[in-house]
């Protein structure tokens, strides 16, 4: 029988400063834990000392090697500016199993799945970090800053990312991290979404603990202060994928993906026209990023050849397709309830259990079985097989466990 309105509020507050506890906590523990930052950003290689510059002995990453004329080698040095709600995830393990694939060298959180989000990118947050280190691989996610991301790649390194609808993405970032954002609770109505559209200015307090989540996610993401007087889409995976398989000279298997930390239908309300138009007027700093790089996705699309870029997507399509039968029990995604193997259960959004994950099939030949099991990890539990320290977040999540969060 479900809890009156009151009683249930009452168990949330009670669970949240239980939860802020527990966080203080382990705030604590990591001071003792982490080397202090410098004062300032700006500051933190010491003088003297070149960013990204490899230690005595270390072989050099310089990214691709020097080619002839109309051939190109492929790009290993890569920055993925991880945002959220954006297929980011399916994105990340095809940069894990690239990284794994040729034995590139990743920057990784210490202690947790990013970096310190949502405080901005620092680089002593890094594990193992020391100065001049280099790597090949960034792409956890973290509040971007260009300096300090710069310091860690060579200097020909490519900077990548994936921007979404902004409508849609207010939308699946109301619902996945709503529940955390306390000024929601004020929401009183069934559909929460469309009441908190109706006056979002009543609700929402740009000082608010989490805000950060519901307005202008991209923008902040990026880097940008999201709250800045700014004065029917569809997105376009695929193409984009093949669009960066170029740009990074890759194999059609290294891009070959699932779709990792998507919602189930019944947890995805659509919004309608209305509803759209107010969810992009209220993130209108997303829609002009987004509007902006949508017309230079179509110039890139128009140079590569509207042609060649049908037959590239096909043969994507295809050949995830034959994976999908190679690899995944039953062909479809399915309810955390359903999924057998720990190693294969997403991480869920507080409160409820709405992502889907999959089952991989028992019997995989030998020359699939390796691919499909790293298609199909999800991403802490990659982490943690890539031997990322996530101490952090293995005791948050032993937290949630016991309280049934």
């Amino acid at each position: 029988m479900p809890l009156p309105q009151k009683k249930r509020w009452k168990s949330m507050a009670k669970g949240l400063v239980l939860g802020a506890l527990f966080t203080s906590f382990l705030l604590l523990l990591y001071s003792y834990a982490v080397p202090p930052l410098h004062a300032g950003l700006a500051s933190m290689t010491p003088e003297g000392v070149a960013p990204c510059s490899p230690a005595p002995g270390e072989p050099e990453t310089v990214g691709p090697a020097n080619s002839s004329v109309g051939e190109c080698q492929p790009r290993r040095d890569i920055v993925f500016m991880k945002t959220h709600k954006t297929a980011s995830s399916t994105l990340l393990n095809i940069l894990f199993r690239f990284g794994q694939k040729h034995g590139l060298k990743f920057a990784f959180p210490n202690g947790r799945n990013d970096f310190d989000y949502p405080a901005f990118f620092a680089r002593s947050l890094v594990q193992d970090y020391h100065p001049g280190a280099c790597f090949n691989i960034i792409c956890n996610h973290m509040r971007f800053h260009y300096d300090e991301v710069r310091g860690l790649v060579p200097p020909n390194a490519t900077f990548i990312t994936v921007l979404r609808d902004p409508a849609r993405l207010f939308e699946s970032s109301f619902h996945y991290f709503g529940s955390v954002v306390p000024f929601t609770w004020k929401l009183s109505g069934r559909d929460k979404l469309a009441e908190f559209l109706e006056d979002p200015n009543r609700y929402y307090d740009p000082n608010g603990y989490n805000a950060h989540y519901l307005r202008n996610l991209l923008f902040f993401d990026l880097g940008y202060d999201s709250d800045l007087d700014p004065g029917s889409p569809q997105e376009y995976f695929d193409e984009s994928l093949v669009l960066l398989k170029d740009l990074l000279c890759w194999e059609l298997e290294d891009v070959l993906y699932f779709k990792l930390n998507a919602r189930r239908a019944s947890a995805v309300p659509r919004l309608s026209g209305e509803l759209y138009r107010r969810a992009t007027a209220w993130n209108v700093l997303d829609a002009r990023l987004y509007r902006h790089f949508n017309a230079s996705f179509w110039r890139k699309v128009e140079a590569f050849g509207q042609e060649r870029m049908a037959r590239e997507v096909a043969a994507l399509r295809h050949a995830n397709e034959h994976m999908r039968r190679i690899c995944i029990d039953g062909g479809h995604a399915v309810d955390a309830a359903a999924i057998q193997d720990s190693a294969m259960q997403p991480w869920q959004p507080l409160g409820t259990k709405s992502i889907l994950g999959y089952n991989l099939k028992k019997s995989i030949g030998q020359r699939h079985a390796q691919l499909c099991r790293r298609m199909l990890t999800p991403e802490i539990q990659y982490l943690m097989d890539l031997g990322v320290n996530l101490w952090v977040t293995k005791l948050w999540k032993f937290i949630r466990d016991f309280l049934h969060w």
